[in-house]
């Protein structure tokens, strides 16, 4: 792997289940356990998964024409079986709109395979959970 590949961000304790994720860039969100109206880590994933696909479909759409609409929901079921906790039936939903006329007409024909083509090939946030890519964990010496 090289120096162009890697992705980092830092996760901080900021007080009781409360939490600041920081990227290699100097952004920053907070997040925490679920009091509150803040996100849960299960929820930064589900916006990750949403994330990463709109913004494939938006760069490919958009060239054609700017919609007038544009949501996507991400869903799923978090469970507790034997296996521990995970997320379980994730659905991505997009619902999208555009002008009338010839671009929007255009844009409006290729949403279906701008989706497919992110879910098959481009989001690499979906990819690598489709993947089930292993996670490592370590206890760094204090």
């Amino acid at each position: 792997m090289s120096e162009d590949s890697l992705r980092l961000v830092t996760v901080e304790r900021t007080g009781t289940g409360l939490f600041t994720a920081t990227n290699a860039r100097g952004g920053t969100i907070a997040f925490g356990t679920g009091d509150g109206t803040g996100f849960t880590p299960v929820e930064l994933l589900l916006a990750a998964i949403g994330g990463c696909t709109a913004a494939d479909v938006d760069v490919s759409t958009s060239r054609h024409a700017e919609p007038t609409g544009f949501t996507v929901t991400v869903s799923g079921h978090k469970v507790s079986d034997e296996d521990g906790n995970r997320m379980a039936d994730l659905a991505v939903a997009f619902s999208v709109t555009f002008p009338e006329g010839a671009a929007g007409d255009r844009a409006r024909t290729i949403l279906p395979r701008a989706v497919a083509v992110s879910h098959d090939r481009l989001c690499t946030v979906s990819r690598t959970v489709e993947a089930g890519t292993p996670v490592t964990v370590s206890v760094e010496d204090v």
